[in-house]
């Protein structure tokens, strides 16, 4: 590939990012974490597809036996991964870091803390990036996915 840097012209004009998939090893359970996380059902979901056609893992008009959940105008997609069982998520290796979705308030991060504590769900303590301006509270699914949920300071 050429050096890309002393281009004037994009090689492509993106929008904004239309959607997010991630790798599950357990659909049923990655799904229920998600639902619970977002407080919606997806908004398609092909996961039966998974009991009467195998092939659906490998089929993208049936979203590969998977989910999406819609997030304002974004989606965020889940794709279950065969064979991947026991395999968990490292920030470490070429790839995801984490993903962050954003809420609306640092009392809104307050708030999904508390939930998160009152349902058994383990994560970090809500810290304040003012060189950012914004404030982040941590989540690991049910893979190990690192989630950031993300407020404006202010």
């Amino acid at each position: 590939m050429s050096d890309t840097t002393q281009t004037t012209q994009p090689l492509a004009q993106p929008r904004g990012i239309h959607h997010v998939r991630l790798s599950v090893t357990d659909i049923e359970r990655s799904k229920a974490f998600y639902t619970a996380l977002v407080g919606a059902e997806p908004a398609v979901d092909k996961t039966s597809e998974l009991s009467s056609d195998p092939g659906a893992v490998e089929d993208p008009q049936k979203l590969f036996g998977g989910a999406v959940f819609a997030l304002g105008d974004q989606i965020l997609g889940l794709r279950p991964v065969p064979g991947a069982s026991g395999q968990t998520f490292s920030p470490e290796r070429p790839g995801l870091d984490h993903i962050s979705l954003a809420v609306g308030s640092r009392a809104d991060l307050d708030a999904a803390s508390a939930r998160l504590a009152a349902a058994g769900i383990e994560h970090g303590e809500v810290i304040e990036i003012p060189a950012q301006e914004m404030a982040v509270l941590s989540i690991q699914d049910p893979d190990d996915i690192n989630l950031e949920l993300t407020a404006p300071l202010g």
